[in-house]
């Protein structure tokens, strides 16, 4: 047997439809304290899921689903944090990026991930219900207001880097400043650095490049994993299929989950632009 401590203190939980790992530098706790800490996130992870999860009737997410157009509900903080995200990312991304598109999601996927046809009546209809600029929120009350009868609200594009960036605070409260937090390999978020680094090394590519990360979240998407699944919201259609997965680099997970599914809509000269107002926001393309 090795005298020779483990590099990190890894821990792993399914939650919100995929895996997430909790790594913590050895030298920022004990093996015990970090279990502790990890059990902490994990059940972090499961009531923001209850929160936000729009399958949970429970959830704010679910119940703005229920709503009548001109009706309105108070929410609790994590869902108002979300919405109030996605509305701003739907302005800066002039609407590339928006939570409300699931029902063109039902239109061109079967339940088997297969696509098919639509016809443009259905489509009409659909159009009707899909928009983030059909909801509002009221800062002072915390109410959301929709205007529209039967929208889908899905935070599947940023509820994960949501979920990372309250677990970072809570490892934070823990005394913890060196780990990383991964969901599913789509999201990560690196703080801090392992003893005697400068930040953490990513993989990307199948292997095929290193990224160095530290204070900062990074997040992909593509088409390698689920095929055609990404909706573009301007064009009231799938995206096309591309040989690339497109990774945003943001000083939040929330922020980056959200940039990543966005910058496969929008044109270069858009995300340069987008780039350029937003310091420590990056993308990154990488043919698969």
């Amino acid at each position: 047997m090795s005298d020779t401590a483990p590099p990190h203190h890894r821990f792993t939980c399914h939650a919100m439809a995929t895996t997430f790992d909790v790594i913590i530098n050895h030298d920022d706790a004990d093996a015990t304290y970090a279990a502790q800490a990890a059990q902490a996130v994990f059940q972090e992870i499961a009531r923001l899921e209850d929160e936000l999860s729009r399958f949970r009737a429970s959830s704010d997410i679910y119940r703005l689903g229920q709503l009548q157009a001109g009706q309105s509900i108070l929410v609790g903080m994590a869902a108002w944090d979300c919405l109030a995200l996605a509305k701003a990312m739907h302005q800066e991304t002039n609407g590339a990026f928006d939570i409300t598109i699931g029902p063109l999601m039902h239109l061109f996927i079967t339940a088997e991930g297969d696509p098919r046809q639509v016809s443009q009546d259905v489509l009409e209809q659909s159009r009707q219900i899909i928009g983030s600029q059909r909801f509002d929120l009221d800062e002072d009350s915390m109410r959301v207001t929709v205007h529209a009868t039967g929208m889908i609200f899905d935070l599947g594009a940023m509820g994960k880097g949501y979920a990372l960036d309250q677990a970072a605070d809570l490892l934070q409260d823990w005394k913890v400043s060196n780990f990383v937090l991964n969901a599913g390999d789509s999201t990560v978020l690196a703080i801090g650095a392992p003893t005697g680094k400068d930040a953490w090394q990513l993989t990307l590519g199948g292997g095929e490049q290193k990224l160095p990360l530290s204070n900062r979240a990074l997040s992909g998407s593509g088409f390698a994993v689920k095929g055609a699944h990404i909706m573009n919201p301007r064009l009231f259609q799938p995206v096309p299929l591309k040989p690339r997965r497109t990774y945003a680099l943001a000083p939040t997970a929330a922020l980056s989950d959200a940039l990543s599914t966005a910058f496969m809509v929008m044109e270069q000269d858009e995300i340069t632009a987008l780039c350029a107002r937003y310091e420590g926001v990056e993308a990154l393309e990488l043919e698969t």
